[in-house]
């Protein structure tokens, strides 16, 4: 009977810890901004919709993404480590000499915002670079 009870308080416990892991996309708010001396691009991505504004200040309609393309969104954003987004260091620095635009991830999740550092646009630091990509790829389609 106690080794009974203990399985059953064992996995009681190890399903509580799983839930736990799980991310709530419908709260988070995740912001890609690119900016140049001639131009701006903000990215808004919010409980499964884009929006996408090219004038500093503008504010888009938002428009639905897919299905598919969410869950591989969600898939990105639970592998990321929010607490060491903004020590990342950007790979290239060609954003200095105007060779790229100056690129911005801001994600806003759980009260708490965490940002980068500036890097280049089109070259991310390998952390987010998954996400990023993703991100660019919903202005695309």
């Amino acid at each position: 009977m106690k080794i009974v009870s203990l399985l059953l308080l064992t996995l009681f416990f190890a399903k509580g810890c799983t839930n736990q892991n799980k991310i709530d996309m419908s709260t988070a708010s995740i912001e890609y901004n690119t900016v140049t001396r001639g131009s701006n691009k903000t990215i808004l991505v919010e409980n499964q919709t884009v929006a996408v504004s090219s004038k500093r200040g503008e504010k888009s309609l938002p428009t639905p993404i897919s299905d598919a393309d969410w869950k591989l969104l969600v898939a990105e954003f639970q592998k990321l480590n929010l607490e060491g987004i903004p020590n990342l260091k950007a790979p290239t620095e060609k954003r200095f000499y105007d060779g790229a635009a100056i690129a911005n991830l801001k994600i806003k999740y759980q009260g708490k915002t965490y940002e980068t550092k500036g890097f280049d646009h089109g070259f991310p630091p390998q952390e987010i670079e998954k996400i990023v990509t993703q991100i660019v790829s919903f202005t695309q389609k």
